[in-house]
């Protein structure tokens, strides 16, 4: 694989709470440089990024009901994204509902966003390393049940990040009908490449640049 084809499978991410402006024009100068597809960021951030980004081939990804999914107003959250605009919106999942097995207040959630997302992609992170693999598979299929165009690992701010496997169960259950998106703790092109392998058709990194030139131009 080369830089070109490895780096349109990137959301080049900067999620840090004490991220400052500058940082944010740099990440995405950066996307523009390198091609990234995204430039995944804070929802106060959304209009500086649409500014740097309107000319060029990478988008705004927005991040909604982040880190938690413990806020009662993701939909109206994901709607200002848009408004200021996001191209792409990564919600987190409610856990607490899922957990519960509460499937109705669950899906609300999701389809919440997805309506306010004026047919924006919406990725549903289901921040794997709290769930059990049933947990996973009931959060998959409600997902795909609820409009949603993705799923996703990780916030990256939680106990774990993306693993393989995780990937690889995520992929078997949403087949072709939904993207999958793995995040958190990809550090090395080789990380890249396994979860590549494992299913993952987009890559989100806060150390892209260090992916991106292991490889050969």
């Amino acid at each position: 694989m080369t830089r070109s084809e490895l780096a349109p499978f990137i959301d080049h991410t900067l999620l840090k709470p004490e991220t400052v402006q500058n940082e944010i024009e740099r990440l995405c100068e950066e996307t523009i440089r390198y091609g990234f597809y995204s430039a995944c960021i804070n929802p106060m951030w959304v209009p500086v990024a649409s500014e740097i980004l309107r000319e060029s081939g990478s988008i705004v990804c927005s991040v909604i009901g982040f880190p938690l999914g413990a806020t009662n107003c993701m939909g109206e959250e994901a709607l200002k994204a848009v408004d200021l605009g996001a191209g792409e919106l990564d919600m987190v999942i409610p856990i607490g509902h899922l957990k519960d097995g509460n499937i109705k207040k669950t899906a609300g959630c999701i389809q919440d966003v997805v309506h306010a997302s004026s047919g924006k992609p919406v990725k549903v992170i289901l921040e794997t390393c709290l769930l059990t693999d049933e947990e996973k598979v009931l959060a998959c299929r409600i997902a795909m049940d609820s409009g949603a165009s993705w799923v996703k690992t990780s916030t990256g701010f939680n106990t774990g990040g993306a693993t393989v496997s995780d990937v690889a169960l995520m992929r078997s259950i949403v087949g072709k009908t939904l993207g999958v998106k793995a995040s958190g703790g990809i550090r090395t092109l080789m990380d890249a490449l396994a979860m590549i392998e494992a299913g993952a058709g987009r890559l989100g990194c806060s150390r892209s640049i260090e992916i991106i030139e292991s490889l050969n131009a």
